[in-house]
Order: C-alpha cells, then structure tokens, then sequence
C-alpha cells in the first residue's frame, strides 16, 4: 500500500529535509507540499491524501488548529505532527494525531509514525481485499490475448473539490505546472491532477496534444492564434473563457512549425 502524502512547514529546509527522509519509504508518495495552512486545506480539498505531516508554529493558522479543522471533514488525513516544540504533545493528540515527532526527525521514529498510519489503513481495507480488487481492475489490461492490453479510454483522472472527475481528452484545452503542481484547464475549469507532465504526455492522444514548453502541454485543436514572440518563440492563444496564451519554447517552435505547415 502506498500513501499519499502532504508536507506542511512554513520553512523551505524543513520541507526539504522530510522530503528527503522519506524518501527512504516505498510505501509513501510525497505527491503535495504547503508552507500555511490555507495552502494545505486548498491541497486536502483538491485531493484525497491519506497522511499529513504537520508542522504547529506556522504564520496565521496553526498546525493545532489545521488539525481541528481536518477533523470536521468527510475525508481525514491521518496526520503526524513533525514540530520544534514538545510542549503541545497533549493538544495534538487532543485532534486525533497519529504521532508527533520532534526535530531534527529520527528515522526510526519516523518509521513508528508511517507503520501506524499504514497499520490504520490496513485495519480499514484489509491487505487480501485491496490486493484482490487491484488484481480484477488491472489484470484484465495486462495478461494479454485479443487485444486486451490496447484497452483505453479517452479520459484523464482530475480532482476539483474532493471529488475525482473524469475529463474528456477532447475537453482539454491545456496542461500545465504552477508551483509544483499539474492542472488541467478545460474552457471554463481547472483541475488538480497527480500525473506528472511527462505522463501526462504519455498518455494523450499525439494526435491532438504537443508539448509546447517544459511546462506546457496544449491541444492543437483548440488553438485559435499563433502569436510572435521573441527570439523564435510563439504565444498560443487558445479558445478556453480567458483566451489564455500558452508559451512554445525556441527548441519546440520548429517542430510545430513543421506540424502546422507554416
């Protein structure tokens, strides 16, 4: 089992020094990172995670009073509180905290925490069930014959509001990264999606989609203008509500050059 994960730390190192610890855990995936936490509940609303790690002193909000606020939602985080102070141990069980780890992190202690947010979700949905219905979702794709393994959809998995919605290829307007994250944008939405922009490619259909940029994604049959830029590079404008121009970079210019015939 492999829990998804967000980092909530108002401090740049200390994000960066958990990310690293953790990244010793195959069972975790840091897939979210907030420095308040406005950022985070945006974040938990926008995705279902399954553990938080949770700094308290924070500008604004604290991580205390996050945790109360986690505990009033229909899908709860477990969280592991990862802070400076040992005085507020008492509080943060108060708010149902799985653990509460004092900085600089040990790893062993580190590890106590992640097997019991894994042991509460096993509890949950036992290893043999989850095990058994992966197997019914995936082996029909995989084990072969009769073109089983071609199976595909022209739907990509996106999240807005806590809810997973599937969005039609043919929807998609653009692709792209902001602050770390990747989001779809359709005519009128935006929506937060786990895949990496290179997945993201991947899985397209290479026929509507090109990667303008390293940081975008567009689909050519929604583009309405090809704008000039500077030093060989272009602005698309694309048919969505703001009319919105995505960035084809010098390297990438030749090639829609070529595949738009101008």
């Amino acid at each position: 089992m492999k829990l998804k994960a967000l980092i909530v730390d108002d401090e740049y190192p200390a994000r960066q020094e958990l990310r690293y610890a953790l990244s010793s855990f195959d069972n975790i995936e840091i897939v979210g990172e907030a420095t308040n936490a406005q950022e985070a509940m945006t974040l938990i609303k926008a995705l279902d995670y399954q553990v938080l790690f949770l700094d308290i002193s924070m500008p604004g909000m604290s991580g205390l009073e996050l945790g109360a606020v986690i505990q009033e939602l229909p899908r709860q985080p477990q969280v592991i509180f990862v802070t400076a102070y040992d005085e507020y141990a008492v509080r943060a069980f108060e708010v149902n905290a799985v653990d509460y780890l004092l900085k600089p992190v040990d790893q062993a202690r580190l590890k106590k925490a992640v097997d019991k947010v894994l042991k509460k979700y096993q509890e949950i949905t036992p290893a043999d069930t989850a095990a058994a219905v992966e197997e019914d979702l995936v082996a029909p794709a995989v084990r072969g014959g009769n073109g089983a393994g071609q199976f595909k959809i022209d739907r990509i998995p996106a999240e807005k509001q806590g809810k997973t919605v599937l969005v039609a290829e043919s929807d998609i307007v653009y692709a792209f990264t902001e602050q770390d994250y990747i989001y779809i944008k359709t005519y009128a939405d935006k929506f937060f999606t786990r895949f990496t922009l290179k997945e993201l490619e991947a899985r397209l259909n290479p026929n509507m989609f090109f990667r303008t940029h390293r940081c975008y994604i567009v689909n050519l049959h929604k583009v309405k203008e090809i704008v000039p830029f500077f030093n060989g590079t272009y602005n698309l404008v694309v048919d969505d509500k703001e009319n919105s121009e995505v960035p084809v970079s010098r390297a990438q210019a030749k090639k829609l050059r070529k595949i738009l015939g101008f």
